[in-house]
């Protein structure tokens, strides 16, 4: 484990380098440790792949006190952690809003119905939310679909985009250039304002996308764009 300062008013606890399920649960353990007993002055916690940011007031938390709290919470054995939940999310692959799955299925050398099978039958980890509200940083991408980021960004990409990049997966809830390529589309709003539960998919959650013609994607975007969550959850 190793401490960052970010700032004069928040630390980064730094659990490792790469993207990894066990330093995701202990960047989680640490989070939920934090949350059940905040120590005054505490802000906000923010979890990523491999790291906790703990935002504080220093006029109110000290920051070797807060070093000293994390390092005590970080080496106790990990709590059990309530299963995540599964989600299965619609997803188009019609080229018509998947708009680069054709220029991945040249790069990995597969046909445009094969990327969208494979794409499909991925297991995600929700590791992170970041870059922009309800970016979902996920990983689990097959091994087939593993292509770099483009070195030129794309114009942007149409509203909740399903992407990949760098061996992992995305989804995006707004429009924006971005580097990665766009395979699918969602209809399922991953960040939902002025709702009671603006995120309801969490942080080590696991999502599946299940394949969805133009047809029905645009049924369910309408009920999505209504405020219906139209992703299925199971315990």
């Amino acid at each position: 484990m190793r401490l960052l300062d970010a700032g004069e008013a928040a630390l980064v606890v730094e659990f490792g380098t790469t993207v990894d399920p066990a330093i995701s649960d202990r960047v989680l353990a640490l989070d939920a440790a934090l949350q059940a007993d905040p120590p005054a002055g505490l802000r906000e916690t923010v979890p990523t792949y491999r790291s906790l940011m703990v935002h504080y007031d220093p006029l109110v938390l000290d920051r070797a006190a807060l070093a000293e709290r994390v390092g005590a919470l970080a080496d106790r054995p990990a709590a059990a952690r309530a299963a995540a939940a599964t989600w299965t999310l619609p997803c188009c692959y019609d080229p018509v809003v998947a708009e680069d799955i054709g220029a991945v299925a040249d790069l990995v050398r597969r046909s445009v119905a094969e990327v969208a099978a494979l794409h499909a039958g991925g297991a995600y980890r929700l590791y992170m939310y970041g870059f922009a509200p309800g970016f979902a940083y996920l990983g689990g991408l097959p091994e087939a679909l593993a292509v770099s980021r483009r070195a030129t960004p794309r114009p942007p990409h149409p509203a909740n985009a399903v992407m990949i990049g760098g061996g992992l997966a995305a989804v995006a809830t707004f429009s924006m250039p971005t580097g990665w390529y766009v395979v699918g589309r969602t209809p399922m709003r991953l960040y939902r304002p002025g709702q009671d539960d603006p995120f309801p998919v969490g942080v080590g959650d696991v999502l599946r996308f299940e394949a969805v013609d133009a047809d029905t994607f645009a049924a369910l975007d309408r009920r999505a764009e209504a405020g219906e969550v139209v992703a299925r959850k199971e315990a």
